[in-house]
């Protein structure tokens, strides 16, 4: 199997055509809503500028020469575009407090759906539940459209600082009422964590529409799920980046054009 080539390039170049890869991956899995909702990335090198898709760009036509540089002030430092308010409140209080370097923020429909009961508590029920158990932060008010930098700063409150011990933190919030902002190191890890969630999310409000009793796994086996083998051949970084290089190659065959 070929080395996808975009993996050796300068990191700026990097980080926009993967971001932009993100963005048309989340039309082809149906997470996105056309021009809303919204993906960022701390520009490399930099701890206060971000890389955002302009507003009005519909995510199918996300190319990385698209991508802005903004500031959390909202002005646009590079590129042609403006950040949306809400993406701007949103993300760079989280990628400033919580050291955040990629932050996703959807309103994909399972998850959505989950977040609309009453109890939206994620369960670690099947195994790629478990993965995700007991890193999921719950913002469990809804407080309305978020249109000022002190509504980032709550959510930020809500997810905690994503540094430390990295098995032990959490990467995403549950926003009720609302949708879910994941968080990662790259955007590999990210979009593979919004990627799986939407799919947990699908089982499990599936497997509650039966009326049936759900089989939750015990802590035991969460930990042992949890816990990386000794013997595995791969480590989670890089079964991120294989993830992330496998969809990038579909989108070479189905929606080419995300490295322009």
């Amino acid at each position: 199997m070929s080395v996808h080539p975009l993996r050796a390039v300068d990191p700026v170049i990097q980080a926009k055509t993967h971001l932009a890869a993100a963005h048309r991956l989340a039309v082809f899995h149906d997470l996105e809503e056309g021009i809303d909702n919204h993906f960022t990335v701390t520009v490399p090198g930099r701890e206060d500028q971000y890389l955002i898709l302009p507003f009005g760009f519909h995510w199918s036509e996300a190319r990385a020469s698209d991508m802005i540089v903004f500031e959390e002030s909202g002005k646009t430092l590079e590129g042609e575009g403006v950040v949306e308010l809400s993406a701007q409140c949103i993300h760079a209080p989280i990628h400033r407090i919580c050291g955040a370097r990629v932050v996703l923020h959807t309103h994909q429909t399972w998850a959505v759906a989950l977040n609309m009961l009453q109890d939206n508590r994620v369960l670690p029920a099947s195994q790629t539940a478990a993965f995700v158990h007991g890193r999921i932060a719950y913002d469990d008010t809804y407080t309305g459209t978020a249109d000022t930098l002190e509504e980032g700063e709550r959510l930020a409150g809500v997810l905690g600082k994503v540094g430390g011990e990295k098995r032990n933190r959490k990467h995403t919030v549950f926003m009720k009422n609302h949708g879910v902002l994941v968080t990662g190191d790259t955007v590999a890890e990210a979009y593979r964590r919004i990627y799986k969630l939407e799919r947990i999310c699908r089982a499990q409000v599936l497997a509650m529409s039966t009326g049936k009793p759900l089989k939750v796994l015990t802590d035991d086996i969460v930990a042992q799920v949890q816990a990386p083998p000794e013997n595995d051949r791969h480590s989670r970084t890089e079964r991120d980046r294989l993830f992330f290089e496998a969809m990038m190659r579909i989108l070479d065959r189905e929606l080419p054009g995300y490295a322009d």
